[in-house]
């Protein structure tokens, strides 16, 4: 049997999230219930921890945003079933979250924040040529006032994204965005060509990884850590001071991970979502040693 073209099996895996957001179009429950239940629903487009409780999972989806602990159940969190396609904490602000997407009735969001933890949102900018529906989002831990989404284009915001300036044509094929902890100007990409990375704010870009595979995700954590995932070598990880790879294993199988989050307070805690290729599932999973080995959330 000749060996599946990875380009080709993500191609399938980006044209499904499509998919199972229009037949969860009803969108989701509001009773407690399986991360696993909830990912038969709606579609995972993003997940970050808590800072003010390590304890709680953010879970943004297609159908609102929603929480999930240590036993895999979820509840939901926001007052609104808005698709949140861009989703990304403030690095210091806990209670501030930032996001953009599609109003439940239809139309783009623009740049919408909430100061509540995720209870209540308020639109903060159109963005340019806006309403913007930033699907790649990124707020600089390196100045927290800097954001950045790609609507088309890569657009920049100085002022925590009150006012927006286009930066550049997006890199080819993007599907994640990362901005550095170490500089302002420095952002990452996870492409369809592999792992880029641009050092003059995004106008120009070159890769850092040397495997030709596709990237599916591209995560900074808040001290300086870069992880990444690229399909045929598995989840890597390095420094941004020194940029040494290092490989954190390859057993996902016909798993792709999508969006990854780390724990604040222990640098050893990780959470992922997962897309199979083959099946078409989600997965919400979480390791304790730094991302070597990993176990499913939720599971039914």
């Amino acid at each position: 049997m000749n060996k599946p073209n990875p380009r080709s099996i993500l191609r399938v895996a980006i044209a499904a999230f499509a998919i199972i957001g229009a037949l969860h179009a009803g969108g989701a429950r509001a009773a407690e219930e399986t991360i696993a239940a909830l990912a038969n629903q709606t579609h995972f487009h993003g997940i970050a921890v808590d800072a003010a409780d390590p304890s709680r999972i953010y879970l943004a989806t297609h159908h609102g945003l929603f929480v999930t602990g240590p036993n895999g159940k979820t509840q939901p969190v926001s007052s609104t079933r808005d698709d949140f396609m861009g989703f990304t904490t403030h690095p210091s602000d806990p209670s501030i979250l930032m996001a953009s997407g599609h109003p439940a009735g239809g139309g783009n969001l623009g740049f919408i924040l909430s100061k509540d933890g995720g209870r209540s949102w308020q639109k903060i900018a159109s963005g340019v040529n806006g309403s913007v529906d930033f699907h790649q989002m990124d707020v600089s831990k390196a100045d927290p006032n800097v954001v950045f989404g790609v609507f088309g284009d890569l657009q920049r915001s100085s002022d925590g994204g009150h006012t927006w300036a286009r930066v550049a044509p997006a890199p080819a094929g993007i599907i994640a965005l990362a901005a550095s902890s170490q500089d302002v100007t420095v952002l990452y990409a996870a492409t369809q060509t592999g792992l880029m990375r641009s050092s003059d704010g995004g106008r120009k870009w070159q890769p850092i990884y040397d495997a030709k595979g596709p990237a599916t995700m591209a995560h900074v954590t808040r001290d300086g850590r870069l992880y990444a995932f690229v399909v045929g070598t598995g989840l890597i990880r390095t420094s941004e001071k020194n940029f040494s790879w290092q490989a954190l294993g390859s057993g996902f199988g016909d798993d792709y991970v999508l969006h990854l989050a780390a724990d604040p307070t222990n640098e050893r805690k990780l959470y992922a979502v997962t897309f199979n290729s083959r099946t078409h599932a989600q997965r919400v999973i979480a390791s304790g040693d730094g991302g070597t080995s990993w176990t499913t959330l939720g599971a039914e």
